[in-house]
């Protein structure tokens, strides 16, 4: 569990607060309510100042706006401790939404005003309809801040696109996370693309993965055990890539299950962070497809970083197996590609020069069908 650390990125993580900056929050929240206290009671002095000269009038007043400041700041306060999972899209959406609002709201009241409010003055040259005038702005920029900020929030997803720098995003790498599978973890080539430096995107393992490899290495199979051993040891060689940028993530995204398959929350989860599934498994791969997640298959990575074999051709290998059907034999090319010799039964254990009949090729790997040269039957 000690490979790696938590981070407060852009993307539902939970976060690591050090105990420095969590004594700085609690000052900070400290500070408002001082100040929210301070406001509270000059409006309560304010209106018993200045209220209307009514016995108690003035004083309910002050009252009633004191109740209302402490009322806000505690229900601020509140907000703030029991929403522990902030996100700077909704912050930096709710931000832009009441700035917009606020600017059309003022617009519309400035230019509709001329319009509803051609009175003429009362004997004191006050405007007797001050009062509706503010009531009106005041309408328009609330009406025009709920829109705003309902459409930004609603449109989060999109809304950092528009305005890119609120999403603070120097240490996001490439377009899209790739979410690593258990299978792709334990197979290790991953850790040998990744050090090509080809891979620029930020590397995501969940912790029901994490998880689930850990149960592999405490398996009281031995074969099991040292395969999930082999997987931490890829993470922690993942971890130690200083060019990688590679997150545990708690896994608990709304609509992923807590429960359920790891190979279906897997999907799921990618689908929700807007992830790619790096996987070898060939059910998972249909599995993601079905969902509309896409997947990098590692087989298929390889599969297409090996040589052609074109019919026709001559290679060089060592026959070291019988095959399934009579007189076939099996031979592998230096990338572990299978080779089906005809009649290389005979040579077994030899080197031979075959040639090349056809190739077989799909997800699950590439295999060549060949003949023995006519040199090497004599």
């Amino acid at each position: 569990m000690g490979l790696f650390k938590e981070k407060n990125a852009a993307d539902h993580k939970v976060p690591n607060v050090s105990p420095a900056v969590s004594i700085l929050v609690w000052v900070i929240r400290g500070i408002f309510l001082v100040v929210m206290l301070g406001l509270s009671i000059a409006a309560f002095q304010y209106f018993e100042k200045n209220g209307p000269q009514e016995k108690g009038v003035a004083f309910a007043q002050g009252v009633l706006a004191l109740l209302a400041i402490q009322g806000l700041a505690v229900i601020i306060l509140v907000t703030d401790l029991l929403i522990r999972r902030k996100e700077i899209t909704t912050i930096s959406a709710v931000y832009f939404g009441l700035l917009l609002g606020l600017l059309l709201g003022n617009l519309l009241a400035v230019g509709l005003d001329p319009f509803l409010f051609d009175v003429p003055q009362g004997e004191s040259g006050a405007d007797s309809f001050a009062v509706p005038r503010r009531g009106l702005a005041v309408m328009l920029s609330v009406v025009a801040c709920y829109i705003c900020v309902s459409t930004l929030l609603q449109t989060k997803d999109n809304f950092r696109f528009i305005i890119p720098f609120i999403e603070f995003s120097k240490q996001t790498r490439g377009n899209r996370p790739l979410v690593l599978d258990t299978s792709v973890i334990i197979d290790g080539r991953i850790a040998d693309v990744c050090e090509t430096s080809l891979i620029d995107s930020r590397i995501v393992v969940p912790r029901f993965v994490l998880q689930e490899l850990q149960m592999v290495a405490d398996s009281g199979d031995r074969l099991k055990r040292n395969r999930g051993r082999r997987g931490l040891d890829v993470l922690k060689r993942l971890r130690s890539n200083t060019r990688l940028e590679i997150q545990l993530h708690d896994g608990s995204i709304p609509g992923v299950p807590e429960g359920g398959k790891v190979d279906e929350r897997l999907v799921l989860f990618a689908k929700a962070i807007g992830g790619r599934v790096v996987t070898n498994d060939f059910n998972l791969n249909k599995i993601a497809q079905l969902e509309g997640v896409d997947v990098v298959n590692l087989n298929e990575v390889a599969n297409s970083l090996k040589s052609v074999a074109l019919p026709g051709e001559v290679l060089q290998i060592k026959v070291v197996k019988q095959g399934d059907h009579p007189g076939q034999g099996i031979g592998y090319l230096d990338d572990g590609t299978m080779v089906v010799v005809e009649q290389g039964r005979s040579v077994m254990g030899q080197d031979a020069a075959v040639q090349v009949t056809s190739v077989l090729q799909n997800p699950a790997g590439r295999m060549i069908f060949a003949k023995l040269e006519p040199s090497a039957r004599s």
